[in-house]
C-alpha cells in the first residue's frame, strides 16, 4: 500500500514539468531574405511559455517548442504574421 501511495505521488509531481511542453512547425513562405527569420524569431519569442525557436530560411519554416499552458498555435502563428511574415501550423507534436 506504501508502495502505490508513493509511486502515486511521484506520478502527480512529474507529470505537469513533461506535460505541457509541444513542439509546432509552421510554415513561413514569406521569409525571403537573411533577416527575415530573425524577425519571425524575435517575434515568437516575445510570448509568454516559448521554449525556443528554430527557423530555416530555406524550407521556410519555423519549429517551435513551447509551454502548452501558456500559449497555444494560434498564438505563435498571430506573432508571427503580426510581424508580416504569415504563418500557417504544419505539425503538431
Amino acid at each position: 500500500m506504501r508502495i502505490a501511495i508513493a509511486i502515486a505521488v511521484l506520478l502527480l509531481v512529474a507529470a505537469p514539468a513533461a506535460a505541457g511542453q509541444r513542439t509546432a512547425t509552421f510554415s513561413v513562405p514569406d521569409m525571403t531574405c537573411p533577416l527575415c527569420p530573425a524577425t519571425v524569431t524575435t517575434a515568437i519569442k516575445h510570448l509568454d511559455g516559448i521554449v525556443s525557436v528554430s527557423t530555416d530560411l530555406n524550407a521556410k519554416t519555423a519549429t517551435v517548442v513551447f509551454d502548452d499552458g501558456k500559449t497555444s498555435p494560434a498564438a505563435i502563428a498571430d506573432a508571427s504574421t503580426n510581424a508580416g511574415y504569415a504563418a500557417a501550423l504544419v505539425n503538431e507534436q
